[in-house]
Protein backbone atom coordinates (compact mmCIF):
# COMPACT_ATOMS: atom_id res chain seq x y z
CA UNK A 1 0.00 0.00 0.00
CA UNK A 2 1.07 3.67 -0.53
CA UNK A 3 1.22 5.56 2.54
CA UNK A 4 -0.53 8.64 1.70
CA UNK A 5 -0.87 12.13 2.96
CA UNK A 6 -3.45 15.23 2.49
CA UNK A 7 -2.17 18.72 2.39
CA UNK A 8 -5.12 21.05 1.69
CA UNK A 9 -5.72 24.32 3.98
CA UNK A 10 -10.15 23.58 2.78
CA UNK A 11 -11.51 21.30 5.22
CA UNK A 12 -13.99 19.95 2.66
CA UNK A 13 -11.40 19.83 -0.01
CA UNK A 14 -9.38 17.48 2.18
CA UNK A 15 -12.73 15.07 3.46
CA UNK A 16 -13.68 15.06 -0.51
CA UNK A 17 -10.57 13.56 -1.56
CA UNK A 18 -10.41 11.47 1.42
CA UNK A 19 -13.70 9.95 0.40
CA UNK A 20 -12.90 9.27 -3.06
CA UNK A 21 -9.24 7.91 -2.24
CA UNK A 22 -10.74 5.20 0.06
CA UNK A 23 -11.86 2.79 -3.31
CA UNK A 24 -8.30 2.65 -3.71
CA UNK A 25 -6.85 -0.58 -1.58
CA UNK A 26 -3.36 0.71 -2.89
CA UNK A 27 -3.76 3.65 -0.78
CA UNK A 28 -3.66 4.08 3.25
CA UNK A 29 -4.12 7.62 4.62
CA UNK A 30 -1.86 8.10 7.19
CA UNK A 31 -2.16 11.61 7.97
CA UNK A 32 -3.43 15.42 7.02
CA UNK A 33 -2.29 18.38 7.47
CA UNK A 34 -3.74 22.16 6.82
CA UNK A 35 -0.97 23.86 5.89
CA UNK A 36 2.63 23.69 4.31
CA UNK A 37 4.14 24.14 7.47
CA UNK A 38 2.67 21.24 9.39
CA UNK A 39 2.53 18.97 5.77
CA UNK A 40 6.51 19.67 6.46
CA UNK A 41 6.92 18.63 9.20
CA UNK A 42 5.07 15.30 8.84
CA UNK A 43 6.24 14.21 5.74
CA UNK A 44 9.61 14.67 7.34
CA UNK A 45 8.32 12.33 10.27
CA UNK A 46 6.24 9.85 8.18
CA UNK A 47 7.81 9.81 5.01
CA UNK A 48 5.25 8.75 3.00
CA UNK A 49 5.05 7.41 -0.59
CA UNK A 50 2.32 9.98 -2.03
CA UNK A 51 1.48 13.29 -1.00
CA UNK A 52 -1.59 14.89 -2.34
CA UNK A 53 -0.58 18.52 -1.81
CA UNK A 54 -2.87 21.82 -2.70
CA UNK A 55 -0.50 25.11 -3.64
CA UNK A 56 -2.08 28.13 -2.08
CA UNK A 57 -1.86 27.76 1.32
CA UNK A 58 -1.02 30.46 4.21
CA UNK A 59 2.10 30.54 6.00
CA UNK A 60 3.62 28.06 3.51
CA UNK A 61 2.72 27.20 0.09
CA UNK A 62 2.74 23.81 -1.56
CA UNK A 63 5.72 25.21 -3.60
CA UNK A 64 7.57 26.30 -0.61
CA UNK A 65 6.98 23.37 1.23
CA UNK A 66 8.36 21.55 -1.47
CA UNK A 67 11.46 23.38 -1.99
CA UNK A 68 12.26 22.48 1.87
CA UNK A 69 11.75 18.50 1.86
CA UNK A 70 14.79 16.36 2.28
CA UNK A 71 12.17 13.24 1.73
CA UNK A 72 10.76 13.35 -1.79
CA UNK A 73 7.58 11.79 -1.79
CA UNK A 74 5.41 11.43 -5.36
CA UNK A 75 3.42 14.26 -5.31
CA UNK A 76 -0.15 15.43 -7.11
CA UNK A 77 -1.02 18.51 -6.91
CA UNK A 78 -4.69 19.44 -6.08
CA UNK A 79 -5.60 22.29 -7.72
CA UNK A 80 -7.79 25.15 -9.11
CA UNK A 81 -5.09 26.86 -11.49
CA UNK A 82 -5.73 27.67 -15.28
CA UNK A 83 -4.37 25.86 -18.26
CA UNK A 84 -1.29 27.62 -18.48
CA UNK A 85 -0.39 26.59 -15.02
CA UNK A 86 -1.42 22.95 -15.87
CA UNK A 87 1.09 22.95 -18.60
CA UNK A 88 4.10 23.85 -16.54
CA UNK A 89 3.05 20.59 -14.01
CA UNK A 90 2.77 19.06 -17.02
CA UNK A 91 6.19 19.89 -18.31
CA UNK A 92 7.51 19.07 -14.87
CA UNK A 93 6.30 15.76 -15.15
CA UNK A 94 3.70 15.95 -11.86
CA UNK A 95 0.25 14.91 -12.50
CA UNK A 96 -2.47 17.30 -11.05
CA UNK A 97 -6.29 17.48 -9.88
CA UNK A 98 -8.53 20.29 -10.69
CA UNK A 99 -10.51 21.39 -8.21
CA UNK A 100 -13.51 19.75 -7.60
CA UNK A 101 -12.14 16.33 -8.34
CA UNK A 102 -13.89 14.29 -10.39
CA UNK A 103 -13.70 10.74 -10.04
CA UNK A 104 -12.68 10.13 -13.27
CA UNK A 105 -9.53 12.37 -13.80
CA UNK A 106 -8.83 10.12 -10.09
CA UNK A 107 -8.71 7.21 -11.69
CA UNK A 108 -6.17 8.08 -14.20
CA UNK A 109 -3.97 9.40 -11.65
CA UNK A 110 -4.32 6.35 -9.85
CA UNK A 111 -3.50 4.45 -12.82
CA UNK A 112 -0.23 6.86 -14.16
CA UNK A 113 1.19 6.43 -10.66
CA UNK A 114 0.75 2.75 -10.96
CA UNK A 115 2.85 2.90 -13.98
CA UNK A 116 5.74 4.87 -12.64
CA UNK A 117 5.72 2.71 -9.41
CA UNK A 118 5.69 5.72 -7.10
CA UNK A 119 9.48 6.70 -8.10
CA UNK A 120 9.91 10.22 -6.72
CA UNK A 121 9.61 12.91 -9.27
CA UNK A 122 12.58 14.67 -10.63
CA UNK A 123 11.09 17.77 -10.40
CA UNK A 124 12.67 21.70 -11.16
CA UNK A 125 11.06 23.32 -8.52
CA UNK A 126 12.69 26.34 -8.82
CA UNK A 127 11.49 26.25 -12.73
CA UNK A 128 7.86 25.30 -11.34
CA UNK A 129 7.59 28.29 -9.18
CA UNK A 130 9.19 30.80 -12.10
CA UNK A 131 6.35 29.43 -14.41
CA UNK A 132 3.42 29.30 -12.09
CA UNK A 133 3.80 32.42 -9.66
CA UNK A 134 5.69 34.87 -12.35
CA UNK A 135 2.88 36.75 -11.65
CA UNK A 136 5.22 37.33 -8.68
CA UNK A 137 7.85 39.00 -9.89
CA UNK A 138 6.22 42.40 -9.34
CA UNK A 139 8.58 45.07 -7.73
CA UNK A 140 6.50 47.57 -7.48
CA UNK A 141 3.23 48.37 -6.57
CA UNK A 142 1.46 51.63 -6.96
CA UNK A 143 -0.40 54.33 -4.97
CA UNK A 144 -2.31 57.54 -5.93
CA UNK A 145 -1.56 61.03 -4.86
CA UNK A 146 -4.01 63.29 -5.69
CA UNK A 147 -3.59 63.65 -9.52
CA UNK A 148 -0.33 61.62 -9.47
CA UNK A 149 0.31 58.12 -9.45
CA UNK A 150 3.19 56.58 -6.82
CA UNK A 151 5.48 53.51 -7.40
CA UNK A 152 6.15 51.85 -3.71
CA UNK A 153 9.23 49.87 -4.54
CA UNK A 154 8.33 46.49 -2.68
CA UNK A 155 11.82 46.48 -1.17
CA UNK A 156 10.87 49.54 1.08
CA UNK A 157 7.63 48.30 2.32
CA UNK A 158 7.91 47.14 5.88
CA UNK A 159 4.33 45.80 6.44
CA UNK A 160 1.19 45.97 5.19
CA UNK A 161 -2.05 46.93 6.91
CA UNK A 162 -5.86 47.33 6.59
CA UNK A 163 -7.71 49.76 8.69
CA UNK A 164 -11.81 49.26 8.70
CA UNK A 165 -12.14 49.60 5.18
CA UNK A 166 -8.91 50.99 3.61
CA UNK A 167 -5.20 49.40 3.27
CA UNK A 168 -2.11 51.38 3.83
CA UNK A 169 1.76 50.37 2.46
CA UNK A 170 3.66 51.42 5.36
CA UNK A 171 7.46 51.86 4.01
CA UNK A 172 10.61 52.15 5.60
CA UNK A 173 11.26 56.23 5.59
CA UNK A 174 8.34 55.96 8.22
CA UNK A 175 5.33 56.85 5.12
CA UNK A 176 1.93 55.89 4.87
CA UNK A 177 0.40 55.06 1.58
CA UNK A 178 -2.63 54.43 0.78
CA UNK A 179 -3.86 51.44 -1.83
CA UNK A 180 -6.86 51.21 -3.65
CA UNK A 181 -5.54 46.59 -3.34
CA UNK A 182 -7.30 44.80 -1.04
CA UNK A 183 -5.05 42.37 1.85
CA UNK A 184 -6.27 39.34 0.15
CA UNK A 185 -5.06 40.56 -3.34
CA UNK A 186 -1.74 41.47 -2.15
CA UNK A 187 -1.38 38.09 -0.39
CA UNK A 188 -1.88 36.47 -4.01
CA UNK A 189 -0.29 38.87 -5.83
CA UNK A 190 3.33 39.37 -3.89
CA UNK A 191 5.90 37.32 -3.54
CA UNK A 192 6.73 34.66 -0.98
CA UNK A 193 8.49 37.20 1.36
CA UNK A 194 5.20 39.06 2.06
CA UNK A 195 4.06 36.74 4.93
CA UNK A 196 0.22 37.75 6.35
CA UNK A 197 0.25 36.41 10.13
CA UNK A 198 -3.01 38.13 10.51
CA UNK A 199 -6.46 39.19 9.01
CA UNK A 200 -5.32 42.65 8.72
CA UNK A 201 -1.73 42.12 8.59
CA UNK A 202 0.88 41.41 6.05
CA UNK A 203 4.73 41.56 6.96
CA UNK A 204 7.74 41.78 4.71
CA UNK A 205 10.22 39.45 6.46
CA UNK A 206 13.08 40.96 4.85
CA UNK A 207 11.97 43.49 7.97
CA UNK A 208 11.47 40.58 10.92
CA UNK A 209 14.45 42.31 13.63
CA UNK A 210 13.23 39.55 16.55
CA UNK A 211 10.16 37.50 17.22
CA UNK A 212 8.73 37.44 20.83
CA UNK A 213 6.24 35.37 22.49
CA UNK A 214 2.70 36.79 23.03
CA UNK A 215 -0.52 36.15 24.90
CA UNK A 216 -2.16 33.12 24.00
CA UNK A 217 0.17 31.76 22.06
CA UNK A 218 0.54 34.64 19.75
CA UNK A 219 3.40 35.79 18.15
CA UNK A 220 4.94 39.48 18.29
CA UNK A 221 7.27 40.40 15.33
CA UNK A 222 9.55 43.41 15.86
CA UNK A 223 10.44 45.17 12.38
CA UNK A 224 13.60 46.60 11.68
CA UNK A 225 12.07 50.11 11.00
CA UNK A 226 13.36 53.15 12.83
CA UNK A 227 10.11 52.66 14.98
CA UNK A 228 10.13 48.94 15.91
CA UNK A 229 6.93 48.31 15.02
CA UNK A 230 5.32 45.70 16.65
CA UNK A 231 2.74 43.21 14.40
CA UNK A 232 0.90 40.60 16.20
CA UNK A 233 0.33 36.99 14.60
CA UNK A 234 -3.62 35.54 14.72
CA UNK A 235 -3.75 32.72 17.44
CA UNK A 236 -5.04 30.77 14.59
CA UNK A 237 -1.84 31.41 12.73
CA UNK A 238 0.21 31.04 15.47
CA UNK A 239 1.43 27.05 15.12
CA UNK A 240 2.24 27.08 11.45
CA UNK A 241 4.24 30.37 12.27
CA UNK A 242 6.32 28.55 14.36
CA UNK A 243 6.93 25.58 12.25
CA UNK A 244 7.73 28.13 9.56
CA UNK A 245 10.52 30.31 11.64
CA UNK A 246 11.45 27.02 13.56
CA UNK A 247 10.32 28.97 17.17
Amino acid sequence: MWKTIIIDDEQLARQRIKRLLTQYDEIEIIAEAENGAEGLEIIESLKPDLVFLDIEMPVLNGFEMLAKLKHHPKVVFTTAYDQYAIKAFEEGSIDYLLKPIEIERLDKTIKKLKQTNLAPAQVPIEELIRQIQGKKSIKTLTVKLGDKILLIKLDDIVHIQAEDKYVFLHTVDGKKHLTDFTLSTLEEKLPEEFLRIHRSEIINTEYIKEIRKGFNGALIFVLNNPDETRVTSSRSNSEALRLRFGI
